[in-house]
């Protein structure tokens, strides 16, 4: 009878690193050869860097140690995997943030393929033990096989509680020099959007002057409006100014055009997943302008029924993407639901900035929902009587409480 060795104990010692060339993953190559691991790295380029932080990605890798070095083009799958749906369901989490942390789990699935053609099935990240994305790595590592995690960052939290100095004191004393912004912030980008945190905004202090992703500040706007048209197909953002274009592309160039008017950016404080209160600056400048134009498309051409049901049914989706269950078949279900309310939401929206936000100013469908008799507080095709007839059915029960209920004059019962 063969046996078979268990890949959590197999004696292959090559491990896939998510890498992104900051501090906590840079510590983590040369802490994993230290244990005897033979690294690989993979970047899942999700649209946060141009080119010269590609190659700078890709020699912080060769510079650290890593046997082998992959970036990924991640863009056409987080527009796919995430952009569409979030827009669709048209909520941030807790009513604010945009879920920026997003390309997480597509991160993972570019580590595990890579895990695959290397027969491993060790994989690495540079999650620390107090944050959210250690939920999300796990989780979907976990919800798409049976794998080995190592987390470098949470092994040395055991000992180390300043741990950002000790990842960089590590690094420096083996001849590796530390970025001087990644001394002071952890930065996230990715084709959604810049996230900051570190120093004084986890200390509940105003921003500094550094902590400023692609959002230009007030001094800077253009003198003269912004006006954009963004064409829906289904829900889905297919056309920019009458041009259409792959989805990954669109929400870029809207990152460009949006962000030098400092739309997008916000100071949030949040509930996290594992109970702390989480504190960041983050810039959304595209998927700000995409929820503005969405939303505006969805108040005309649905109907008030679905306006009030469908927020709940968002507001679960983006819980559960928030939280790591990013795999959970109720996202599923839901976004099958989120997608059937999208079958009428096909126009297109005329956005304007002045900077600081972005205003849908004009909406053309076939599917408004648009009485031809009648525009609201204006002119009506019904008369006076059926209006006070309604009234006087719509309000019944409301109206029997207080008369069986109502007291003397003094008050009520």
């Amino acid at each position: 009878m063969t046996t078979h060795q268990s890949p959590l104990t197999a004696d292959n010692k090559d491990i896939v690193l998510a890498f992104s060339g900051g501090l906590d993953t840079s510590f983590c190559i040369p802490w994993l050869k230290e244990r005897g691991w033979t690294v690989h790295t993979v970047f899942a380029d999700t649209g946060g860097v141009d080119a010269a932080e590609r190659a700078y990605i890709e020699a912080r890798a060769a510079e650290l140690g890593a046997a082998s070095h992959i970036t990924v083009d991640g863009g056409p799958a987080i527009w796919d995997g995430f952009v569409v749906p979030f827009v669709m369901a048209g909520e941030g989490y807790q009513g604010q943030y945009p879920l920026l942390v997003s390309d997480r789990y597509l991160i993972v699935e570019a580590a595990l393929r890579r895990a695959a053609e290397l027969g491993t099935r060790a994989i690495a990240h540079g999650c620390t033990g107090m944050g959210n994305d250690q939920v999300r790595f796990d989780l979907a590592v976990k919800a798409l096989g049976d794998y080995r995690i190592v987390a470098p960052i949470r092994e040395i939290q055991k000992e180390h509680t300043q741990t950002r100095a000790y990842e960089q004191a590590y690094l420096e004393a083996r001849g590796f020099e530390v970025r001087a912004k990644q001394k002071r912030y952890t930065i996230n980008e990715n084709l959604l959007g810049v996230t900051l945190s570190g120093g004084e905004i986890d200390q509940w202090q105003a921003p500094g002057e550094g902590a400023r992703g692609w959002c230009a500040p007030r001094a800077e706007w253009p003198a003269q409006p912004l006006r954009v048209r963004l064409g829906f197909e289904r829900g889905e953002a297919v056309s920019l100014d009458g041009e259409r274009l792959p989805g990954a592309q669109l929400l870029a160039k809207l990152n460009g055009l949006f962000a030098q008017y400092g739309v997008g950016r916000g100071l949030y404080t949040g509930d996290t997943t594992i109970g702390l209160k989480g504190r960041i600056v983050y810039e959304a400048p595209g998927l700000s302008a995409l929820l503005a134009a969405h939303r505006a498309l969805e108040e005309a051409v649905l109907s008030k029924q679905q306006n009030r049901f469908k927020p709940e049914v968002a507001r679960k989706w983006v819980e559960l993407v928030y939280e790591g269950f990013f795999h959970d078949p109720l996202k599923t279900d839901l976004e099958a639901f989120l997608r059937s309310s999208q079958a009428c939401v096909n126009g297109v929206v005329t956005l304007e900035t002045s900077g600081g936000r972005v205003d849908a100013v004009a909406v053309e469908s076939p599917h408004i929902l648009h009485a031809k008799g009648a525009t609201y507080a204006q002119s009506a095709d019904w008369g006076v009587a059926e209006a006070e007839g309604f009234i006087r059915l719509y309000g019944m029960s409301s109206t029997l409480w207080a008369e069986v209920n109502r007291g003397p004059v003094t008050g009520n019962r």
